[in-house]
This record gives structure tokens, C-alpha cells and sequence, in this order.
């Protein structure tokens, strides 16, 4: 319940960081403009505020993320009865016929040394 309340607040604010980034006025102009010589919002004001709002949807977004992370690290998966998971939980049984690891095998004798020289 708490992952999915982080994931939704993580998509908000994703789309509000969207959102302070489109209408921020960058050095040639934006959205914020409204035109060629009109200016509806007052440029450097506005730009401190969006600028401060993008940093701290940043900052949530990052956050939102760790958390998010952290939780699913320590939620524990194997109540889910999923195909994958009992598939990855079943530990390897020994082989019925022949036990554990092969005998390894003797070394190959070293093979005689070419005694004809040219």
C-alpha cells in the first residue's frame, strides 16, 4: 500500500517537474513569453520561483525513488506464487544417479619428448 502511494506521488511529481520545465523562460526564450515583446509573467521573479520549484522536484523525485527502492528490497516476494519467483526460490536438488560432482579424472601422462632433432 505505501509502494503504490510512493509510485503515484512519483508520477506527480515527474509530470509537475515536466511542467516547471516548459514553462521556465531560458536565456532565448520559453513558453513563459507569451510573445515577441509581451511579457505576462514577469520574467525574473517567476524565473527564481520555477527555478527553486525545479530543484525541489528534484529532490522528491529523488527520494520518492530511494524510497521506493529500499522498500521493495525489504518487502519480501515469495508470497506472490508467481512462476518466476518459485523458480528462482528452488534450490538445486542432487542429481539421483551418480551423487554429487563427477571423479576428476588422473592427469594425462606427459607426453615424451621428440628426441630426433634436424
Amino acid at each position: 500500500m505505501a509502494t503504490t502511494l510512493l509510485i503515484v506521488l512519483l508520477v506527480i511529481a515527474c509530470v509537475a517537474l515536466a511542467f516547471f520545465i516548459l514553462i521556465q523562460n531560458p536565456k532565448g526564450g520559453g513558453l513563459a513569453t507569451g510573445g515577441a515583446s509581451s511579457n505576462m509573467f514577469g520574467v525574473q521573479r517567476t524565473g527564481d520561483v520555477l527555478e527553486k520549484g525545479t530543484w525541489v522536484l528534484l529532490a522528491l523525485i529523488v527520494a520518492f525513488s530511494l524510497a521506493i527502492t529500499a522498500m521493495s528490497k525489504n518487502s519480501t516476494t515469495s508470497g506472490t506464487g508467481s512462476k518466476i519467483d518459485s523458480h528462482i526460490n528452488k534450490t538445486a536438488a542432487p542429481s539421483p544417479i551418480g551423487g554429487g560432482l563427477p571423479a576428476k579424472s588422473a592427469a594425462p601422462a606427459a607426453a615424451p619428448a621428440d628426441s630426433t632433432k634436424k
